[in-house]
């Protein structure tokens, strides 16, 4: 806990005495205006800001920095600036990407500097642009060649390039901008040279190159955000010395970063791992299974500190007061005390009639969003409406709901359901197109199915938002053990949806009872009860005892869990 009992969130009167009291308690002794907490993500994605990432990560890199924001805590975010972004078309029952090019200078970003890296024998140079919010700030670089997020195979050149810059651009961009880093979270191995920057700055700079270790150990959090390693990458010798080596002025850091190669290649996770002393996990179940050994063998240890989203952001405004005047959350978003006593008084008619605004909202949004048909879709209040709304990849399993179409089509008639579907491939998965348009054919191919259920192109954070507010019931069925988080669940929780998943992520931070849980002891266990609890969810629906049961399970078992608040306090506590 960040506050001891006598500071108490919901006693104090504003964020700056919550950030006095923080300071009180001796846990930000070296956290400041000039000395902010640096968080390097290779992903945003938020789209007011003109950056559009692709998934979970790229939220939660915006979420965290709203909350930093809230909380008045001095936090500098570092990310690349990509010039061009890609977005999904669907035409003539296809899905494929175009790219878009985007403009920094149309989002509010101020051009600060240039500064520049070397690379396979050129000097390139990268504009650094700045956006402030309050106590923070995003800091990026870009240049226009830069190309867009994930380009390029993710142990190829341009990749390798992408991450040079960020950390060895980022750093730079720093110390122009006059801060340097009370912490380094490094979210995932992508942003490992960032560290590295610093590392070589320490030792080329007097420091004795061992403390130079320690120090930048001592400062730096590596957060692992997936188990299943599209993040992971390797690349060889000759890259490092085309792209890396001419970026250090320290002998003695080139010969450390040397050493760490075997058979010509070195692993970003493992660098990473040895130059950062702190390691988190972003649930409870990653940071206990998360299987990582260093360069001697050792398995690493993983703090669980739990995603959490931005509630007042993510959840519809009516219900975020709701949750307030009922006294379930305190003004920070954080539950009360006695917030489990009052989530027992919640009523099926409030449900409603808050579900009843998330779908005036979600149908506003949906307006301009039309189907794989070309519909226009429109929801009355009192239909059942099913999502899947999640990336396009392979563990996640978008398609188990159309492994038997006779069963979903049943139970989508008898409850006079419909069943949105939304989700990006990754760029270049040609496996995971082939799959989603293998289901656009199955929906197609049924005359019911295709008015009832609707594929939404282009997934992104406005149309993840209109579902959650307005959708009855989430499907999140990723493979068990594959999951490290997920935050769009939480988001679900927050609006009043009712989760069908499997027991995986931060799901898994409570116990199985606390939703309408897919299990098996194989996959087609699996599917038939997805089947059974896609049912029972519609009928809770139908029926004011069972919708009160569930809404107050998920509430008292998930609302400490949800909370981008308690998210960044953790991070504090474990931190300082």
């Amino acid at each position: 806990m960040i506050l001891k009992t006598r500071h108490r969130l919901d006693t104090i009167e504003d964020v700056e005495e919550f950030y006095a009291a923080i300071k009180r308690e001796h846990l930000t002794r070296s956290l400041s205006e000039d000395r902010p907490y640096t968080y390097w993500t290779i992903e945003l994605y938020d789209q007011a800001n003109g950056i559009r990432g692709g998934g979970g990560l790229g939220i939660l890199a915006a979420d965290t920095r709203r909350v930093a924001e809230q909380m008045n805590v001095p936090l500098t975010l570092v990310t690349p600036f990509y010039p061009s972004e890609l977005h999904q078309k669907f035409e003539n029952g296809r899905s494929f990407d175009v790219s878009k090019p985007v403009l920094y200078e149309d989002f509010g970003f101020e051009l600060i500097d240039t500064v520049n890296i070397k690379c396979n024998k050129d000097l390139v140079e990268l504009s650094v642009v700045e956006k402030e919010f309050g106590s923070t700030r995003i800091l990026a670089i870009t240049e226009p060649n830069f190309g867009e997020l994930y380009s390029g195979d993710s142990c190829g050149d341009h990749r390798l390039y992408q991450e040079v810059a960020l950390g060895f651009g980022g750093y730079q961009a720093l110390k122009l901008v006059g801060l340097k880093p009370a912490i380094m979270q490094l979210n995932e191995v992508a942003t490992f040279f960032a560290a590295l920057a610093r590392l070589d700055e320490l030792a080329s700079n007097g420091m004795d190159f061992y403390e130079a270790v320690v120090y930048t150990r001592k400062h730096t959090l590596y957060t692992n955000h997936t188990l299943v390693q599209a993040a992971e990458a390797s690349f060889s010798y000759d890259q490092f010395e085309r792209y890396v080596f001419p970026n250090l002025r320290s002998k003695a850091v080139k010969k450390w970063l040397s050493d760490k190669f075997e058979n010509g290649r070195i692993r970003l996770s493992s660098v990473t791992i040895e130059i950062a002393e702190l390691r988190s996990g972003v649930s409870k179940l990653h940071a206990r299974v998360a299987n990582y050994h260093d360069l001697s063998g050792e398995k690493v240890k993983f703090k669980a500190v739990t995603n959490g989203v931005d509630i007042p952001y993510w959840v519809l405004p009516n219900i975020v007061k709701y949750y307030k005047t009922a006294g379930i959350l305190d003004k920070f978003c954080l539950p009360t005390e006695d917030y489990e006593e009052k989530v027992e008084l919640i009523e099926a008619s409030t449900v409603r009639d808050l579900k009843a605004q998330g779908r005036a909202f979600m149908n506003q949004v949906l307006a301009r969003r039309p189907d794989q048909n070309g519909e226009i879709l429109n929801f009355g209040p009192d239909e059942i409406v099913f999502d899947f709304k999640r990336r396009f990849v392979d563990y996640k399993r978008p398609w188990l709901p159309f492994t038997d179409t006779v069963k979903l089509k049943r139970i989508l008639q008898n409850h006079n359901a419909h069943y949105i579907l939304t989700g990006r491939v990754h760029q270049g998965d040609t496996r995971m197109m082939a799959r989603l348009n293998e289901v656009l054919d199955k929906i197609k191919g049924d005359d019911y199915l295709s008015t009832h259920v609707h594929y939404i192109a282009d997934y992104d954070e406005e149309l993840a938002r209109a579902l959650s507010v307005g959708s009855n019931v989430s499907i999140n069925i990723p493979i068990v053990g594959l999951e490290a988080c997920g935050t769009s669940w939480e988001k679900d929780v927050g609006n009043m949806c009712l989760l069908v998943s499997t027991h995986d992520g931060g799901v898994a931070d409570a116990a199985s009872d606390s939703y309408l849980n897919v299990s098996g002891s194989n996959e087609a266990d699996e599917i038939e009860s997805l089947y059974e609890r896609m049912e029972e969810a519609a009928s809770a629906w139908e029926n004011d005892f069972d919708l009160e049961f569930w809404q107050k399970r998920q509430l008292s078992r998930y609302l400490p869990t949800v909370s981008g608040t308690r998210m960044l306090r953790d991070y504090l506590d474990y931190l300082f």
